[in-house]
C-alpha cells in the first residue's frame, strides 16, 4: 500500500510521489508487488487449511520371516485403521475475522515496509545529497586551491621576472658606467696627451722662435756691421777722391736707365724660383709681388707682401723662397744692388 498514516514528527504533505524524490515510481511498483505476493500467500494458505490430509498404509517385514520358509506362518488379518476424524470446520464468521485481522496485519507490515523503504530512500537521498554537496565542496576547494596555486605561481613568476629585469638593469647600468668611465679615462688620457703634445709643440715652437730670433738678430747684427763697413768704405772713397756726388750720380744714372734694374730683377727671380717649395693648385698662374729692401752687399734688410696672389699658400711659399735666397746677387760689375726691389713671382714663371 502506498498510503501511510501521517507521522507526528513529519509535516503533512499530499499523498503521492514528490517531484523532487528519486525512485518514487520504483517504490510504488515494489509496493504493488508486495501486495500481490501477500494476496497470493493468503489465498494458498486458506486452501491448505481447508483440505484434510489423506491416510497412508505400510506393510512391515522382518528378515527372519524371509530367511526361514520351513514352516508356514499364519498372518493375522490387519487391524483396520481407525476412521479419520474430520477437523471441525470453523464458523465462517470467525474465518472472516481472522482473514481480516491477517489482512490488516499484512497491510500494516506492508505499510511498515513501505515506510521503512521510504525512510531508506530518504536516507539514501539525503546521503546522496550530502555526498554531492561534499563532492561539490571538495571540487570548489580543489578549484580554489588550484587557482590560489596558479596565482601564487604567477606572482612568483612576475617577481622573478621583475628581479631578473632589475638585475639586468643594474648590470646594464654598471656596464654603461664602466664604459663611460673608460671613455672618460680615454678622453682624459687623450686630453693629457694632447696637452703634453701641445706643450711640447709650444716648447719646440718657442725654442725654434727663440733660435730664429737669435739667428735673425745675429744676421741683422752681421748685416748692420757689413752695411756700416760698406758705408765706411763708400765714405772713405768719396772723401779721398772728392767725387762722392759724382759716384752717386753715376749709380743713379745706371738705375734710371732701366736696363740695369730690369736685368737685376731677372737675376733675383732666377735665384729665388729654384727655392720655391710649392705643390698646390696653380690654376690661373697667380702672381705675388714682394717688396724687398736690400743692403749694398745684397743682404735682405726687410720684405713685405705688397700684392697677394689670392692664394695664401703660394704667397707663403714665395716669401719663404725669397728668405731662403738671402743674400741676393750683387749688381752689375760688382756694384751694389738697388736699395729696393719689387719681386714678381708666379708658379709657372
Amino acid at each position: 500500500m502506498s498510503r501511510t498514516a501521517a507521522r507526528p514528527d513529519r509535516p503533512n504533505r499530499p499523498i503521492g510521489p514528490r517531484n523532487d524524490e528519486r525512485g518514487t515510481g520504483r517504490a510504488f511498483l515494489l509496493a504493488l508487488f508486495m501486495h500481490a505476493l501477500l494476496f497470493a500467500l493468503l489465498f494458498y494458505g486458506m486452501r491448505w487449511q481447508n483440505s484434510s490430509p489423506a491416510g497412508s498404509e505400510a506393510e512391515l517385514w522382518t528378515p527372519s520371516e524371509v530367511a526361514e520358509p520351513t514352516s508356514p506362518v499364519v498372518t493375522p488379518p490387519p487391524t483396520p485403521a481407525p476412521p479419520a476424524v474430520a477437523a471441525p470446520t470453523p464458523p465462517a464468521e470467525d474465518a472472516d475475522i481472522a482473514l481480516q485481522q491477517k489482512k490488516r496485519k499484512q497491510e500494516q507490515q506492508a505499510a511498515e515496509q513501505a515506510r521503512l523503504l521510504e525512510a531508506q530512500q530518504e536516507k539514501a537521498r539525503q546521503e546522496a545529497l550530502k555526498q554531492k554537496q561534499l563532492a561539490e565542496q571538495q571540487a570548489a576547494a580543489e578549484i580554489a586551491r588550484k587557482k590560489a596555486a596558479a596565482e601564487a605561481a604567477q606572482q612568483q613568476k612576475l617577481a622573478d621576472q621583475k628581479k631578473a629585469d632589475e638585475l639586468k638593469r643594474q648590470k646594464d647600468e654598471a656596464a654603461k658606467k664602466a664604459e663611460q668611465l673608460k671613455q672618460q679615462q680615454l678622453a682624459d688620457a687623450q686630453k693629457k696627451a694632447d696637452a703634453e703634445k701641445k706643450a711640447e709643440q709650444d716648447k719646440a715652437a718657442k725654442a725654434k722662435a727663440a733660435k730664429e730670433a737669435a739667428a735673425q738678430k745675429a744676421a741683422d747684427a752681421a748685416r748692420a756691421q757689413r752695411l756700416a763697413a760698406l758705408r765706411g768704405m763708400a765714405g772713405g772713397t768719396a772723401g779721398a777722391t772728392g767725387n762722392g756726388l759724382g759716384s752717386q750720380a753715376g749709380g743713379t744714372g745706371a738705375g734710371s736707365g732701366g736696363t740695369g734694374e730690369a736685368g737685376y730683377a731677372e737675376r733675383v727671380r732666377a735665384k729665388v724660383m729654384p727655392n720655391i717649395a710649392y705643390a698646390g693648385d696653380t690654376t690661373g698662374n697667380p702672381q705675388a709681388i714682394v717688396a724687398v729692401r736690400i743692403a749694398p752687399d745684397g743682404s735682405i734688410l726687410s720684405m713685405q707682401l705688397t700684392k697677394s696672389s689670392g692664394n695664401p699658400a703660394w704667397d707663403a711659399a714665395a716669401m719663404a723662397a725669397i728668405k731662403k735666397s738671402d743674400p741676393l746677387p750683387r749688381g752689375v760689375g760688382g756694384k751694389a744692388p738697388p736699395p729696393t726691389l719689387d719681386i714678381h713671382l708666379r708658379p709657372k714663371g
